[in-house]
Protein backbone atom coordinates (compact mmCIF):
# COMPACT_ATOMS: atom_id res chain seq x y z
CA UNK A 1 0.00 0.00 0.00
CA UNK A 2 0.82 3.21 -1.24
CA UNK A 3 1.60 5.67 1.69
CA UNK A 4 2.50 9.48 1.55
CA UNK A 5 3.19 12.11 4.81
CA UNK A 6 4.07 15.38 5.90
CA UNK A 7 6.64 15.76 8.51
CA UNK A 8 7.64 18.94 10.16
CA UNK A 9 10.02 19.62 13.47
CA UNK A 10 8.75 20.88 16.89
CA UNK A 11 8.19 24.50 17.75
CA UNK A 12 11.19 26.18 18.88
CA UNK A 13 10.88 27.48 22.59
CA UNK A 14 12.17 31.22 22.52
CA UNK A 15 13.23 33.23 25.81
CA UNK A 16 10.76 35.80 26.91
CA UNK A 17 10.78 38.92 24.83
CA UNK A 18 10.82 42.91 26.46
CA UNK A 19 7.66 44.90 26.28
CA UNK A 20 8.24 47.81 23.79
CA UNK A 21 6.23 50.31 22.26
CA UNK A 22 3.96 49.17 18.84
CA UNK A 23 5.55 51.33 16.80
CA UNK A 24 9.57 50.26 17.99
CA UNK A 25 7.73 46.64 17.57
CA UNK A 26 7.25 47.41 14.05
CA UNK A 27 10.37 48.37 13.75
CA UNK A 28 11.83 45.73 15.06
CA UNK A 29 10.02 43.14 13.47
CA UNK A 30 11.09 44.96 10.08
CA UNK A 31 14.26 44.59 10.55
CA UNK A 32 14.35 41.03 11.58
CA UNK A 33 12.38 40.30 8.36
CA UNK A 34 15.00 42.29 6.25
CA UNK A 35 18.01 40.65 7.56
CA UNK A 36 16.63 37.32 7.72
CA UNK A 37 15.51 37.74 4.12
CA UNK A 38 19.14 38.81 3.01
CA UNK A 39 20.38 35.88 4.80
CA UNK A 40 18.47 33.36 2.98
CA UNK A 41 19.77 35.58 -0.40
CA UNK A 42 23.32 35.12 0.49
CA UNK A 43 22.90 31.43 0.62
CA UNK A 44 20.68 31.28 -2.55
CA UNK A 45 24.10 33.26 -4.39
CA UNK A 46 26.27 30.98 -2.77
CA UNK A 47 25.00 28.06 -3.98
CA UNK A 48 27.96 26.68 -6.34
CA UNK A 49 25.34 25.20 -8.41
CA UNK A 50 25.51 28.06 -10.51
CA UNK A 51 28.74 26.71 -11.72
CA UNK A 52 26.85 24.22 -14.08
CA UNK A 53 27.43 26.65 -16.61
CA UNK A 54 23.70 28.09 -16.50
CA UNK A 55 23.17 32.02 -16.34
CA UNK A 56 20.59 31.30 -13.17
CA UNK A 57 20.01 28.68 -10.68
CA UNK A 58 17.05 27.39 -12.25
CA UNK A 59 19.13 24.60 -13.36
CA UNK A 60 16.00 22.84 -15.45
CA UNK A 61 13.50 24.38 -17.28
CA UNK A 62 9.62 24.45 -16.02
CA UNK A 63 8.74 21.01 -17.19
CA UNK A 64 12.11 19.74 -17.49
CA UNK A 65 13.83 16.59 -16.18
CA UNK A 66 16.80 16.25 -14.59
CA UNK A 67 19.04 13.21 -13.35
CA UNK A 68 22.14 12.45 -10.63
CA UNK A 69 23.31 9.41 -11.67
CA UNK A 70 25.94 7.54 -9.84
CA UNK A 71 26.64 3.84 -7.90
CA UNK A 72 25.51 2.93 -4.85
CA UNK A 73 26.00 5.19 -1.75
CA UNK A 74 28.52 7.83 -3.82
CA UNK A 75 26.18 10.95 -2.65
CA UNK A 76 22.96 10.62 -5.41
CA UNK A 77 20.40 11.99 -1.90
CA UNK A 78 22.84 14.51 -0.75
CA UNK A 79 22.81 16.17 -4.08
CA UNK A 80 19.05 16.27 -4.78
CA UNK A 81 18.61 16.93 -1.02
CA UNK A 82 20.41 20.61 -1.79
CA UNK A 83 18.75 20.86 -5.04
CA UNK A 84 15.86 20.99 -3.01
CA UNK A 85 16.95 23.28 -0.15
CA UNK A 86 17.72 25.99 -2.70
CA UNK A 87 14.96 25.85 -3.85
CA UNK A 88 12.99 26.20 -0.37
CA UNK A 89 15.51 28.81 0.30
CA UNK A 90 13.87 30.91 -2.21
CA UNK A 91 9.95 30.09 -1.19
CA UNK A 92 9.05 27.62 -4.01
CA UNK A 93 7.56 24.35 -3.03
CA UNK A 94 9.16 21.33 -3.11
CA UNK A 95 8.02 17.64 -3.38
CA UNK A 96 9.99 14.56 -2.24
CA UNK A 97 9.04 11.06 -3.58
CA UNK A 98 11.26 8.12 -1.98
CA UNK A 99 10.78 4.91 -3.44
CA UNK A 100 13.11 3.40 -0.71
CA UNK A 101 13.47 5.24 2.60
CA UNK A 102 11.13 5.75 4.65
CA UNK A 103 9.89 9.18 6.05
CA UNK A 104 11.95 9.81 8.80
CA UNK A 105 15.31 8.96 7.32
CA UNK A 106 14.50 11.29 4.31
CA UNK A 107 14.00 13.90 7.05
CA UNK A 108 17.19 13.05 8.53
CA UNK A 109 19.00 13.87 4.88
CA UNK A 110 17.68 17.27 5.01
CA UNK A 111 18.40 17.78 8.81
CA UNK A 112 21.87 16.58 8.02
CA UNK A 113 22.50 18.47 5.15
CA UNK A 114 20.57 21.30 6.44
CA UNK A 115 22.53 21.79 9.29
CA UNK A 116 26.37 21.34 7.02
CA UNK A 117 25.45 24.28 5.18
CA UNK A 118 24.76 26.67 8.29
CA UNK A 119 28.08 25.23 9.62
CA UNK A 120 29.51 26.08 7.13
CA UNK A 121 28.61 29.35 6.10
CA UNK A 122 28.27 29.93 9.90
CA UNK A 123 24.20 30.70 9.83
CA UNK A 124 23.33 31.96 13.58
CA UNK A 125 19.71 31.74 12.95
CA UNK A 126 19.93 28.32 11.66
CA UNK A 127 16.50 27.21 13.97
CA UNK A 128 14.84 30.29 12.40
CA UNK A 129 15.62 29.54 8.88
CA UNK A 130 15.04 25.66 9.34
CA UNK A 131 11.37 26.54 10.58
CA UNK A 132 10.80 28.86 7.78
CA UNK A 133 11.57 26.75 4.59
CA UNK A 134 10.06 23.87 6.16
CA UNK A 135 6.04 24.46 5.22
CA UNK A 136 7.70 24.15 1.44
CA UNK A 137 8.36 20.49 1.78
CA UNK A 138 6.40 17.88 1.15
CA UNK A 139 7.67 14.25 1.71
CA UNK A 140 5.67 11.19 -0.04
CA UNK A 141 6.82 7.62 0.07
CA UNK A 142 5.59 4.60 -2.10
CA UNK A 143 6.22 1.34 -1.80
CA UNK A 144 8.05 0.54 -5.76
CA UNK A 145 5.65 -2.16 -6.31
CA UNK A 146 2.69 0.34 -5.50
CA UNK A 147 3.29 2.79 -7.80
CA UNK A 148 2.10 4.35 -11.14
CA UNK A 149 1.53 7.61 -12.20
CA UNK A 150 -2.29 7.41 -12.36
CA UNK A 151 -1.36 6.95 -8.18
CA UNK A 152 0.67 9.72 -8.23
CA UNK A 153 -1.16 11.88 -10.23
CA UNK A 154 -4.07 11.44 -7.98
CA UNK A 155 -2.12 12.19 -5.01
CA UNK A 156 -1.07 15.45 -6.21
CA UNK A 157 -4.45 16.58 -6.98
CA UNK A 158 -6.21 15.47 -3.76
CA UNK A 159 -3.69 18.16 -2.33
CA UNK A 160 -3.74 20.84 -4.92
CA UNK A 161 -7.01 20.28 -4.96
CA UNK A 162 -7.32 20.61 -0.59
CA UNK A 163 -5.31 23.79 -1.11
CA UNK A 164 -3.00 21.69 1.33
CA UNK A 165 0.42 21.33 -0.77
CA UNK A 166 1.02 22.48 -4.35
CA UNK A 167 4.54 21.22 -6.00
CA UNK A 168 6.76 23.50 -7.93
CA UNK A 169 9.50 21.02 -7.61
CA UNK A 170 9.33 17.38 -7.83
CA UNK A 171 11.98 14.82 -6.72
CA UNK A 172 12.37 11.51 -7.10
CA UNK A 173 14.75 9.12 -5.42
CA UNK A 174 14.97 5.40 -5.75
CA UNK A 175 12.63 5.01 -8.97
CA UNK A 176 13.68 2.09 -10.84
CA UNK A 177 15.54 2.37 -14.33
CA UNK A 178 15.89 -1.01 -14.62
CA UNK A 179 14.12 -2.26 -17.19
CA UNK A 180 11.33 -1.18 -19.71
CA UNK A 181 10.83 2.48 -18.07
CA UNK A 182 10.39 4.57 -21.54
CA UNK A 183 6.91 4.70 -21.40
CA UNK A 184 6.07 5.42 -17.14
CA UNK A 185 8.86 8.53 -17.82
CA UNK A 186 6.58 9.49 -20.71
CA UNK A 187 3.60 10.07 -18.76
CA UNK A 188 5.80 11.75 -16.32
CA UNK A 189 7.04 14.32 -18.74
CA UNK A 190 3.71 14.83 -19.74
CA UNK A 191 3.08 15.14 -16.01
CA UNK A 192 5.64 17.45 -15.34
CA UNK A 193 5.35 19.72 -18.68
CA UNK A 194 1.50 20.07 -17.61
CA UNK A 195 2.37 21.78 -14.28
CA UNK A 196 5.76 23.08 -15.67
CA UNK A 197 7.20 21.00 -12.52
CA UNK A 198 11.41 21.06 -11.83
CA UNK A 199 11.64 17.07 -11.95
CA UNK A 200 14.90 15.68 -10.53
CA UNK A 201 15.83 12.08 -10.34
CA UNK A 202 18.49 9.92 -8.95
CA UNK A 203 19.47 6.97 -10.72
CA UNK A 204 22.09 4.19 -9.63
CA UNK A 205 24.18 3.03 -12.47
CA UNK A 206 26.65 0.30 -11.75
CA UNK A 207 29.85 -0.28 -11.21
CA UNK A 208 32.34 -1.55 -14.31
CA UNK A 209 29.96 -0.95 -16.88
CA UNK A 210 30.90 0.56 -20.19
CA UNK A 211 29.25 3.83 -21.70
CA UNK A 212 26.37 3.15 -24.50
CA UNK A 213 27.62 4.10 -27.86
CA UNK A 214 25.65 7.80 -26.96
CA UNK A 215 28.54 8.15 -23.69
CA UNK A 216 25.79 7.40 -21.30
CA UNK A 217 25.72 4.66 -18.97
CA UNK A 218 23.43 1.89 -20.31
CA UNK A 219 20.61 2.05 -17.44
CA UNK A 220 20.04 6.05 -18.82
CA UNK A 221 20.92 5.83 -22.55
CA UNK A 222 17.23 4.44 -23.09
CA UNK A 223 15.51 7.14 -22.06
CA UNK A 224 18.13 9.86 -21.65
CA UNK A 225 15.98 12.05 -24.56
CA UNK A 226 13.16 12.93 -21.64
CA UNK A 227 15.94 14.57 -20.00
CA UNK A 228 17.42 18.01 -20.21
CA UNK A 229 20.08 17.64 -18.09
CA UNK A 230 22.01 14.71 -16.82
CA UNK A 231 25.12 14.85 -14.06
CA UNK A 232 27.10 12.64 -13.35
CA UNK A 233 28.74 11.85 -9.85
CA UNK A 234 32.37 10.40 -10.34
CA UNK A 235 34.01 9.08 -7.34
CA UNK A 236 38.60 10.16 -7.28
CA UNK A 237 40.85 10.07 -4.67
CA UNK A 238 39.93 13.55 -3.04
CA UNK A 239 36.13 13.33 -3.40
CA UNK A 240 33.12 12.84 -5.73
CA UNK A 241 33.24 15.09 -8.54
CA UNK A 242 30.46 16.45 -10.03
CA UNK A 243 30.19 15.88 -13.91
CA UNK A 244 27.69 17.39 -16.80
CA UNK A 245 26.71 14.64 -19.08
CA UNK A 246 24.06 16.72 -20.62
CA UNK A 247 22.82 20.78 -20.49
CA UNK A 248 24.74 23.08 -18.73
CA UNK A 249 28.43 23.15 -19.23
CA UNK A 250 28.45 19.16 -20.41
CA UNK A 251 31.36 20.52 -23.34
CA UNK A 252 33.46 20.62 -20.58
CA UNK A 253 35.66 18.04 -19.64
CA UNK A 254 36.79 19.42 -16.76
CA UNK A 255 34.54 19.22 -13.70
CA UNK A 256 33.48 22.22 -11.81
CA UNK A 257 32.19 21.14 -8.54
CA UNK A 258 32.83 17.95 -6.15
CA UNK A 259 30.85 16.90 -3.35
CA UNK A 260 33.35 17.04 0.01
CA UNK A 261 33.34 13.48 1.18
CA UNK A 262 33.51 15.03 5.25
CA UNK A 263 30.21 16.77 4.72
CA UNK A 264 28.65 15.63 0.86
CA UNK A 265 28.43 19.46 0.31
CA UNK A 266 28.24 20.62 -2.88
CA UNK A 267 32.01 22.19 -3.49
CA UNK A 268 33.92 24.44 -6.06
CA UNK A 269 36.88 22.76 -7.46
CA UNK A 270 38.76 25.37 -7.57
Amino acid sequence: MERFEIYRCGDIEHPPRPKVAFADRRRVIYIKERNFNMLKRDLILRNPLRLMGHETDDILPPGGFGAVLARAGVGKTALLVQLALNSLLRGRNVLHISLRDPVKKVCLWYEEVFRNIATHYKVSQMDQLWDAILPYRFIMTFNIEDFSVTKLEKRIADLTEQDIFMPQMVLFDGYPFDGAVFEPLAELKTLTRTNSYHTWFSVRTHRHEEPAPDGFPPVFSPVASLFEVAIRLQPQNDGVYIQALKGGNAGDKTPKLFLDPATMLIRDAA
